[in-house]
């Protein structure tokens, strides 16, 4: 492989296959090989060029992994089926939290930061949330939920929105929806890739052309070559200052890797800076708060990216759930209250006006509890859309007691017509373009 010519490896390629190409120049700084395929574009670019796109709109994510039970969430306690099913967990009458304008449901009493949000007017409750044919296993509706396909195949969805929208794939060979001419910078991307918190970026960031930026802790986000050798950083600092390789052509794919290489340490030093500044609010000490505090820094900072995506795992409670002071309701309650944090701090910099956070699991429980005092996989559940610009309200019906698929609920709204909400109510894209499909998108936004 020439890398030193400009026609022998595209950048198209590049940003296709990066790990290959990175690992196997071994005179580019290590810090490539580990981020090439991520850090693409900086993230201190502008994030679109392309008319319309709300450049300030941000979009958080909040998978909770392992299947939320729904029905102890969003309460039914109107619904004497509920009880019966639930003898030892349902959440009682009295304890659940009401909630004004729903009929018969309410939150789980673990859950009254959701409440305050509810009744400021900023929560939008989504029930009955799932999709045709359900699979019960977590790997495989995990996947359908990830790329919006009940093949569950094929790229994420929230990938696929930043090819459509920062690269124009699927807009037209310039990168627009009706085809129009575009300058190449556009049409190939520049664009700042979504984030997501954790071991690695899950299936619903990864487009074709865009890659997401995935870290654990922004400490270790970082080129790792003076932990090694400090002669390594001698000579990535040299070649940092110059911005290119000595007697490279600019247009050579050698420069573009390097340029890449720069990009990604621009990034990993703004995002470290900005996760290092100290909060608004003080935030509760669980896993998924800490994750939304460094959203909220990143944020705050002025990061280009439009979406993050964060996860809380824990919710396959099989055995020993628990009713409303049990192992599901500490969960709920983090859920919760960590969500209020990260609204509070956003609104203390005059931020939470930008940012729209929408919760999912990857099916809910059974309606009946089992003998080990848990639940088992299931079907339908509710969703969670939050944000000042969310017209707060119960939406959709509860699904029935009385007509059950082998033991489970019957979905009443598709998960991809949420996900048609956000993209054409919030991320003003159309939602045919990143769905593949026609999905009615669910009107929860508030009218501008």
């Amino acid at each position: 492989m020439d890398l030193h010519n400009a026609h022998a490896y595209t950048r198209r390629e590049f940003l296709g296959n990066g790990i290959i190409l990175a690992s196997a120049a071994a005179s580019l700084p290590y810090f490539v090989s580990d981020s090439a395929r991520a850090m693409t574009m900086s993230m201190s670019a502008g994030l679109s060029s392309f008319a319309g796109v709300p450049e300030d709109h941000v979009l958080v994510v909040v998978q909770l992994g392992g299947g939320n039970d729904g029905l102890n969430t969003v309460v039914p306690f109107g619904f004497a089926e509920y009880y019966k099913a639930r003898p030892g967990i349902g959440i009682p009458e009295r304890e659940a939290l009401k909630l004004s304008g729903a009929d018969g449901v309410g939150l789980h009493p673990q859950m009254t930061a959701f409440k305050e949000l509810y009744d400021e007017g900023m929560l939008a409750v989504v029930q009955g949330v799932g999709y045709p044919n359900p699979d019960r296993s977590h790997f495989k509706s995990m996947d359908i939920w990830q790329t919006a396909d009940t093949t569950a195949t094929g790229d994420g969805w929230i990938g696929r929105y930043f090819d459509a929208e920062c690269c124009g794939f699927g807009k037209g060979e310039s990168g627009t929806a009706d085809g129009s001419k575009k300058s190449q910078e556009a049409a190939s991307g520049s664009s700042a890739p979504g984030i997501a918190i954790g071991r690695s970026a899950p299936l619903a960031m990864q487009g074709r052309q865009v890659k997401p930026i995935a870290f654990e802790s922004a400490d270790l986000f970082k080129w790792s070559g003076s932990d090694i050798h400090k002669t390594l950083n001698e000579t990535y600092q040299d070649i940092s200052r110059r911005g290119q390789i000595e007697g490279a052509d600019p247009d050579a794919n050698s420069s573009f890797l390097m340029r890449t290489s720069l990009d990604a340490q621009v990034s990993s030093d703004a995002i470290r800076k900005a996760v290092a500044s100290a909060s608004k609010v003080a935030y509760p000490g669980n896993e998924l708060a800490r994750q939304l505090k460094m959203v909220a820094a990143m944020i705050r900072a002025g990061l280009k990216t439009r979406v993050y995506y964060v996860q809380l795992g824990g919710f396959d409670t099989h055995a020993g759930q628990g009713g409303s002071q049990g192992r599901h309701g500490q969960l709920v309650n983090q859920v919760a209250t960590s969500i209020q944090a990260f609204y509070k701090d956003l609104k203390a910099s005059s931020l939470d006006g930008r940012v729209m956070t929408m919760t999912f699991s990857e099916f809910g429980r059974r309606v009946g509890q089992n003998a080990s005092g848990g639940t088992d996989h299931g079907t339908a559940a509710p969703m969670f859309v939050a944000g000042p610009m969310v017209k707060g309200g119960v939406y959709g019906e509860h699904p029935s007691f009385k007509d059950l698929d082998d033991g489970d609920l019957k979905y009443t709204i598709d998960f991809r017509s949420v996900y048609a909400g956000v993209l054409t109510g919030w991320l003003k894209t159309d939602p045919k373009l990143v769905l593949g499909g026609n999905f009615n998108p669910l009107a929860f936004m508030k009218k501008s």
